[in-house]
């Protein structure tokens, strides 16, 4: 197995089209080309499991934040839209989430590939987050990040 790619600033972000909660696609020029606003594209395992949904309600609880630092947030992870939407309503989740059922955006980000569990080497989402431009270019990308004080940490590391 090999290490997957991993974006760096100033790297042209990988445009994607994926389906939100609700099955309707979002493309990622798009919403740059429409909010002329930063993106936030973070990348979890799983909807509904511990790390994952601490991880999102951060973002929540943050989000007006973001928002006022011009910076828009994009939840992907591999599920189903109908998972993102049953997590979605289950935490209150007010920005958009993205499944991506067959991993071709979360290993074009550097996001799926080869990772440490309990010891152990396997394949899976490799929990990351990328800050795109509204350029479209990678203004910062930080991979194997923790669940829990990530959001903070992006916050000091983006001035927000």
């Amino acid at each position: 197995m090999s290490d997957p790619i991993r974006l760096a600033p100033g790297d042209q972000a990988p445009d994607f089209t994926l389906d939100d909660a609700d099955g309707k696609p979002v493309t990622l020029s798009e919403v740059l080309a429409s909010t002329g606003q930063r993106v936030v594209l973070y990348f979890y395992p799983a909807a509904m499991t511990p790390g994952c949904t601490t991880q999102a309600c951060d973002f929540r609880d943050n989000l007006r934040e973001f928002g006022s630092a011009g910076l828009t947030v994009l939840g992907v992870s591999p599920d189903t839209t109908d998972k993102l939407a049953a997590f979605r309503e289950k935490e209150g989740l007010t920005f958009t989430l993205l499944g991506d059922p067959g991993k071709e955006t979360l290993r074009a980000y550097g996001a799926f590939g080869e990772k440490k569990n309990y010891g152990r080497t396997v394949q899976g989402v490799i929990r990351s987050t990328v800050v795109v431009g509204a350029d479209g270019k990678v203004e910062k990308a930080f991979y194997n990040v923790k669940a829990t004080g990530h959001v903070d940490r992006l916050k000091k590391e983006l001035g927000v």
